[in-house]
């Protein structure tokens, strides 16, 4: 799967430790990795433009990582960057109910497509972008959440 193209979806606002985990276990089964941060439809902490460079910021050190932003279908997106595998995180029953509603859908409008779901590291099972916000929201300590630049940026968004 070394010559294999992947893509990360998510809106990562903002990336978690448990979302570059992720992302370095794809990177060490695909040949190259996209992570794909999605346009949000709900009003996010960070812009689109500030979740990419975050994350490319975060992600730097990956040879095989590349992160982009993009708005609109997956499927689209997925077509335009020559991939057919999508890697996502599944840490509870209820997350692999609805990331197998969402591979079924997305399989339907991109029949070649095949999704591949990758439990959480046991440290950020229930390690969520929500969490994150709401603990440094309240002047809580997330620098072993998520990566220093992220812990950086998230304390001047609430200073």
């Amino acid at each position: 799967m070394k010559n294999t193209v992947a893509v990360f979806p998510g809106t990562f606002d903002p990336l978690t430790r448990g979302h570059e985990d992720l992302v370095r276990r794809a990177a060490l089964l695909f040949g190259r990795v996209i992570v794909a941060v999605a346009a949000s439809r709900r009003e996010a902490l960070f812009s689109h433009e500030e979740r990419i460079a975050i994350a490319a910021e975060a992600l730097r050190p990956l040879g095989n990582v590349e992160v982009a932003g993009f708005d609109g279908l997956l499927v689209d997106f997925l077509r335009q960057r020559g991939a057919r595998i999508i890697v996502r995180g599944a840490r509870t029953v209820a997350d692999f109910e609805y990331e197998t509603q969402m591979a079924v859908m997305n399989r339907k409008l991109y029949s070649d497509l095949e999704t591949v779901f990758l439990p959480p590291a046991e440290e950020h099972r229930f390690l969520s972008a929500t969490v994150v916000r709401e603990i440094a929201r309240h002047g809580g300590d997330v620098s072993d959440l998520v990566p220093p630049a992220i812990a950086a940026r998230l304390r001047q968004k609430f200073q």
